[in-house]
């Protein structure tokens, strides 16, 4: 980078920083500089630098801004590389419609907080999640870190009519859309029950990457996970296998030992991810999260 671009650059992560820590308005925030600087820029860490300038600061570690501050600065920042914030539509109950995937869970969160920090991860790549939910990790995935595709999946009708509004209302085209916007990820809403789906059907999704979060909720469940895992393994005799990343709420130790100990069983190893040492987005402090990266 030139000298006068590095200039430039540390001028406007210089008003970020002063901005965010004396919690100015956020339109006061020089957006459209910002925006310019993303579409003339190949620079690629401008966005983490900004977030370690504000919700990272080491100021705001310590004394946090409010809760509604830091997600609305969040909201316009997603903005700029993508064209448009995240917004959804979830229910305001823990279980709704028989299901418990119509809201946000903390764990979602966490997730969609380490995609935005490794987005390598999922750059041009065809990222499969199991279990979406009220679908916040994929949408910030498709808006931030550039994958070539993106499969919605869950097995409740419900759920799949929510994940479909809310693909649509951030502006992204499912599929079979004619009009789908050749510079976003191919977007698609499957129906896949764990259980059900077969080493025949799996191979139709073609993933380079698979994501869970907040799956090991019983021990049916876990079985169940893992076994999808194990047929997804098996269909990919000709290709190499994807990369999995399943994160989760530590709840019940002997549950998170069972995960473990059915992924030796079906020969899958795991090592954990590196825990995030500060938050991006508002979530329960008490809560302890952790991430396995699976070897199928």
């Amino acid at each position: 980078m030139a000298p006068e671009e590095n200039a430039g650059t540390d001028l406007l992560l210089q008003s970020f920083e002063r901005r965010f820590l004396a919690a100015r308005t956020l339109r006061s925030f020089p957006w459209q500089n910002l925006a310019a600087k993303l579409r003339d820029s190949s620079d690629s860490e401008l966005l983490r630098d900004i977030l370690q300038k504000t919700v990272r600061h080491p100021v705001c570690v310590k004394h946090p801004p409010s809760v509604k501050y830091a997600r609305c600065f969040l909201s316009e920042l997603i903005k700029k590389p993508s064209g448009g914030s995240v917004t959804l539509s979830e229910s305001t109950a823990i279980i709704s419609h028989g299901t418990t995937r119509l809201v946000t869970w903390d764990t979602a969160l966490y997730l969609a907080e380490w995609a935005i920090e490794n987005p390598a991860a999922f750059i041009n790549r065809t990222v499969l999640e199991l279990g979406s939910g009220a679908s916040l990790t994929g949408l910030a995935i498709c808006k931030m870190c550039r994958p070539r595709a993106y499969i919605f999946s869950n097995p409740h009708s419900r759920v799949l009519e929510q994940l479909q509004g809310n693909v649509l209302l951030n502006g992204l085209s499912l599929e079979a859309d004619i009009t789908a916007n050749l510079d976003s990820p191919r977007v698609t809403v499957a129906q896949l029950d764990w259980d059900v789906a077969t080493v025949h059907q799996l191979p139709a999704f073609q993933p380079d990457v698979v994501i869970a979060a907040d799956l090991l909720y019983c021990p049916e469940a876990i079985v169940s996970l893992v076994g999808v895992l194990w047929r997804l393994a098996a269909c990919q005799e000709y290709k190499r296998a994807p990369e999995v990343y399943v994160a989760f709420t530590v709840r019940n130790l002997e549950t998170c030992q069972l995960f473990t100990t059915e992924l030796g069983r079906a020969g899958i190893r795991w090592e954990a991810e590196a825990h995030h040492d500060q938050k991006l987005f508002p979530y329960r402090e008490h809560l302890e999260m952790a991430m396995l990266n699976l070897t199928l």
